[in-house]
This record gives C-alpha cells, sequence and structure tokens, in this order.
C-alpha cells in the first residue's frame, strides 16, 4: 500500500510550489498554520488557495467552540470546494467529545478529518460516529506525543487494525518531526503522513549511504573550520 504525503502548510507559496510536485497528494491546514501564513480572512485566503489547489484533497478547520457553530462552519467549508476535507477537534476546549457534530456531518456525505486525537479510545469513538461510506482521516498526534516521551506506534497499530478494512476511513500520521517518521509510517501501512516542507525535502535525500553521508559530514565540518579561521 502507498502511504500518501500531506504537506502540512496554509502558506499560499508553498502550497503552490508543492501542487505541482508528484511527491505530494494533498495539504493539510489549522487556524494555527493560517495566522502563521498571514492569513486575514479565514473564507478569502481559502478561496485564494483553492484557485491553485483544484484538485488535490486539502483540509480547512473549523474555529469554533460550541457543536451549533461548528456544523455552521463545516457546512460553509464543505461549499468551498469538491477537494476540500473539514477538519473537527475530537473535542472542544471545554473536554467535550464532538461525535454527534461528526456524525451529523459524515452522515450527509461531507469529507471528514478529524484532528488531535492521542488515543486509541478516542479513534474508536471516532469510527463509531463516521459514516463508513463517507470518506474521512483520522489524524493522530505522533510528534507531539513524542514530544512528550509516548510512544505513538502502538496507537497507530491498533487505529490502523480497527480501520484497515474501510477504504474510506484512512489513519493520518500528523506533527511529524523527522524524515524517519515517514519510514516509520510505511512499516506500518498507515494511510497518509502530512509532514511540514522541510522534512518533505529530506526525503528526497532517501536511500544515500553512510560511506557518502560520512564524508559530506567531514566535509561541511572542514568548510566552516576554515570559514571561521580558526588557528590552534
Amino acid at each position: 500500500m502507498k502511504t500518501k504525503i500531506f504537506c502540512d502548510i496554509a502558506d499560499y507559496k508553498t502550497i503552490k510550489f508543492f501542487n505541482n510536485k508528484s511527491l505530494v497528494d494533498g495539504f493539510t491546514t489549522n487556524p494555527s498554520l493560517m495566522r502563521l501564513a498571514g492569513a486575514k480572512n479565514y473564507k478569502d485566503y481559502s478561496l485564494k488557495i483553492l484557485k491553485i489547489c483544484k484538485k488535490k484533497p486539502i483540509s480547512f478547520e473549523v474555529f469554533a467552540d460550541n457543536p451549533k457553530d461548528m456544523l455552521k462552519q463545516a457546512y460553509e467549508i464543505n461549499s468551498w470546494g469538491k477537494n476540500v476535507y473539514v477538519k473537527i477537534p475530537v473535542i472542544n476546549s471545554k473536554g467535550t467529545f464532538t461525535g454527534p457534530v461528526i456524525k451529523e456531518l459524515s452522515d450527509k456525505g461531507i469529507k471528514l478529518n478529524i484532528t488531535a486525537v492521542y488515543t486509541f479510545e478516542q479513534t474508536k469513538k471516532i469510527y463509531k460516529n463516521l459514516n463508513k461510506k463517507t470518506k474521512s482521516i483520522i489524524s493522530i498526534f505522533a510528534g507531539r506525543m513524542a514530544d512528550k516521551g509516548k510512544d505513538p506506534v502502538p496507537i497507530f497499530k491498533k487505529s490502523i487494525l480497527l480501520t484497515k478494512k474501510n477504504k474510506n476511513i484512512e489513519i493520518l500520521w500528523a506533527s511529524t518531526r523527522e524524515a524517519y517518521n515517514f519510514t516509520q509510517v510505511r512499516q506500518l501501512n498507515c494511510n497518509i503522513i502530512t509532514m511540514p516542507p522541510k522534512v518533505i525535502n529530506q526525503i528526497s535525500a532517501f536511500g544515500k549511504s553512510f560511506k557518502t553521508m560520512t564524508l559530506e559530514t567531514v566535509r561541511g565540518f572542514l568548510k566552516d573550520s576554515k570559514k571561521s579561521k580558526f588557528k590552534l
């Protein structure tokens, strides 16, 4: 099974660049990335992106914090394009599970990306509320788990096993920190990995021999020492 690579970015120029690269299969955004990209008007900026990203899947997240407004925003975001996935957080800021929102939207055939997932128990609850005929993504935050000393692999193994019989429900490795995560994801047969541009660029160096890497490293140290004019 091919693991799809999504670029985790909201910057217009970066999306325009990677949209033309066959290595990248889609894009993920979130309110933090949109703010970082300088978006002032959420809808206008999203529509600007969709003018260049017309076919590859792209996720835009709701930023409402209650079910009623989440639904309102989700229907609006869904209307922007056929390649749009609506991102819904697994809980709101009060810790309330967004299951009813997920169920209503999924039953309406709206493609969802359920985000901020950290446990297999959350995956099970999400899966139960998803319409199995509707395309959906469950985004598990592997990198943020690892940052706190937690091993994300067991959660992925269980989640992939739960959903593997349904081709419409995909598991996504989120908050990628290093290029090696791509190797881990392929070993797990995970459907998607989303990563920042820097890590995507590092993948192009895959397959380089240790001999070459040693030589490049030593040459790099030597070059910098000469630039610094170090003497002993």
